[in-house]
């Protein structure tokens, strides 16, 4: 093997409508029943690929759900306040999706007067949209023959014709998208797709494929060569950075205090609590990390600095929140602190924010995880 996909299995004419004829068959009869699917309208299409990508269908169909009933069509979405999206997002994680989806949604409405771009082509000139869900959406809502390369793809494929570049690799992606354009069904290259999608989502899984019962395993030239998981070739992802952080929580007669991080950046314009990065409290010539006792009291210090509020932490004694981003893993230890007077906040980034009130602010998945940590807690009463 080469690693470039030139070795890959070639097919026959014959072998490639047998497989059409196989797949599309199965795909009749035991295709997954997906609320997105109750149709072929390119809004219900790209708002759930956008929702699927990094996120389990399971967990996508409430949210689905839920958003269509608060934007049922892209007009809807391109005049939402950025807020309100956000808040239908919450949970989601990666929010620049959201973003991107209502500027798209905008691009639509405003620049192309209500008219989608109706080939793969032309929908990857919106923003957000990528060469997989541009294929998603062409081939499904308007019934070009173009693949739809995602991570099923890459490997059901890689696992169908042996296809040994490493899809890791960028360029890989054109040796795949190459080698199921002459494959996909032009007929019905939608549902082509979308059933490659639930077969590498139920018998051609990452780990333990049910190959043997699979209605293309006369097909898959890796099974029954008896390496099957040797496919996708790819290499390993460098681990995300560990960072500390400590997070302050607040409370005062008015609320607990909550931080509007920047317009821009990770977790842009979204609440949580203040955080203090554990890097930024050391001193230059320090050749090791100070003892806890010590960093809380630089925390402290730091924040007091920065707004002007005097601050006595306690530490959660529970273990710390871990939120793990593409790039980065937070670990998180909790700080608390109770003030019997609302302080000053002229100078603090954010509001006193009464509990009751959480839920009409946008806040990220690692806040409801702190905020998690902290109710766990309260509730044994440990505050020692």
């Amino acid at each position: 093997m080469t690693g470039d996909g030139k070795d890959m299995e070639q097919w026959s004419a014959e072998k490639i409508n047998a497989f059409r004829q196989t797949l599309l068959d199965w795909y009749d009869k035991e295709g997954r029943d997906l609320p997105w699917r109750k149709d072929h309208d390119p809004y219900h299409v790209w708002v759930s690929e956008i929702m699927l990508q990094q996120t389990q269908v399971n967990t996508v169909i409430p949210y689905y759900e839920r958003f269509m009933k608060t934007f049922p069509t892209v007009d809807a979405l391109a005049k939402a306040p950025a807020d309100k999206l956000l808040k239908a997002w919450e949970g989601l994680g990666y929010y620049s999706r959201a973003r991107n989806l209502q500027r798209a949604a905008q691009e639509i409405v405003i620049d192309r007067h209500g008219q989608w771009p109706t080939t793969a082509a032309g929908l990857q000139e919106l923003t957000g949209i990528g060469p997989y869900t541009a294929g998603a959406i062409a081939s499904i809502a308007f019934e070009e023959p173009v693949p739809a390369v995602d991570g099923n793809a890459f490997r059901v494929f890689s696992r169908l014709l042996e296809i040994d570049a490493d899809i890791a690799k960028p360029e890989s992606r054109g040796v795949f998208f190459d080698a199921i354009q002459a494959v996909i069904d032009p007929q019905r290259p939608g549902d082509f797709n979308q059933a490659i999608m639930d077969l590498g989502s139920s018998y051609m899984t990452a780990v333990n494929p049910d190959s043997e019962h699979s209605p293309v395993k006369a097909f898959n030239q890796a099974y029954l060569d008896g390496h099957e998981l040797d496919y996708p070739v790819k290499t390993p992802k460098p681990r995300p950075v560990p960072i500390n952080y400590f997070a302050l929580v607040i409370q005062t007669p008015a609320g607990y205090l909550l931080t509007q991080r920047p317009s821009t950046g990770m977790l842009a314009n979204m609440w949580t609590l203040p955080l203090v990065k554990e890097t930024d409290l050391l001193v230059d010539d320090e050749t090791a990390l100070p003892e806890t006792d010590e960093l809380i009291r630089r925390a402290a210090a730091t924040f007091e600095e920065d707004t002007g509020i005097e601050l006595s932490l306690t530490p959660v004694s529970s273990r710390k929140v871990t939120h793990t981003f593409t790039h980065q893993k937070w670990q998180i230890q909790l700080l608390v602190t109770q003030l019997t007077k609302t302080p000053d906040l002229s100078l603090f980034p954010g509001q006193a924010i009464q509990e009751t009130a959480f839920d009409e602010y946008v806040m990220p998945v690692v806040q409801q995880k702190m905020w998690r940590n902290y109710q766990k807690w309260q509730q044994r009463g440990d505050k020692s």
